[in-house]
């Protein structure tokens, strides 16, 4: 139903074949689905010509965030397999720079639900190819590549690491228990919330459109968001987080005028034009 309601909703109209060939059932359960949307809904659809239409008056039935819908409309209405033409719009979206391996990727997520230890060779930009053993406890999107939220034991704190640089991930069976300190109720960065006000970028011409991009409210934005990702949102808006607004170009629309607010926050050295206050003390 909540595939009938999208179709109708974002293409305009759905037809039984869409439905059984999207659900792989017969032709008899495609309709009686379809007929029990009508009935549920009857000022959203008009049957006409053997296709459901959408009305003026339609009133969703279900909850569709505008995340899940734009992903359903440009790689399909999450089944697990390739569209069927017409389910997607033309669209051009950004690739990200690398996936990782759906093997190591599996291996990661089932340590992180069961809370396993995990041995790895980990690739740093620092220091090359080394051994690692991690305690996986939440998947991060930068925004550009997927990482992993760990509390890493070779190093002794938590920290993100790129998925795409591991390799030879295996469940550790012979590590020491997983420890108090090492769950994910003791990663104070992952659980801390710090609320970020920003403002138009003085150096732009236009700041109501800004504004008016952002959804700003009296001509700001408060963000709320955990401190270990602080560093990669404002880097992914491009935020110019300097004193003075100092950085120039087109690209940076936003700028955070206080930048106490990233006071302690491990993730605030990603965000463009920030440096740490001389004598700022930090919170953990």
């Amino acid at each position: 139903l909540a595939y009938i309601e999208f179709k109708v909703w974002f293409h305009g109209e759905v037809a039984r074949r869409q439905v059984t060939e999207h659900f792989e059932v017969a032709s008899a359960a495609g309709t009686r689905d379809l007929a029990l949307y009508k009935e549920l809904a009857p000022g959203n659809v008009l049957y006409e010509r053997k296709v459901y239409r959408y009305q003026p008056g339609f009133q969703p039935l279900f909850a569709h965030a505008p995340a899940s819908v734009l992903a359903a409309l440009t790689t399909g209405f999450g089944t697990g397999k390739a569209p069927a033409p017409g389910d997607v719009l033309p669209h051009a979206v950004p690739a990200r720079l690398n996936l990782p391996p759906l093997q190591t990727l599996a291996t990661v997520t089932r340590a992180l639900c069961a809370q396993q230890v995990l041995s790895l060779t980990y690739h740093s930009m620092k220091k090359g190819a080394g051994a690692r053993e991690i305690v996986p406890h939440a998947l991060v999107d930068s925004g550009l590549r997927w990482h992993v939220r760990a509390f890493d034991r070779t190093k002794g704190h938590f920290r993100d690491l790129v998925l795409t640089r591991m390799d030879k991930v295996a469940p550790l069976a012979s590590a020491a228990p997983v420890q108090a300190d090492e769950l994910p109720g003791a990663d104070a960065q992952w659980h801390r919330q710090v609320t970020l006000v920003l403002v138009p970028h003085p150096a732009h011409p236009h700041a109501r459109v800004i504004a008016r991009d952002f959804g700003m409210q009296q001509g700001c934005l408060q963000v709320t968001l955990r401190a270990a990702m602080a560093g990669y949102v404002l880097r992914q808006w491009q935020v110019d987080c300097s004193a003075g607004a100092r950085l120039q170009g087109p690209e940076y629309r936003l700028w955070l005028p206080d930048r106490t607010q990233l006071d302690g926050v491990s993730s605030a050295p990603l965000a463009p034009g920030y440096a740490p206050q001389a004598g700022a003390l930090g919170r953990p």
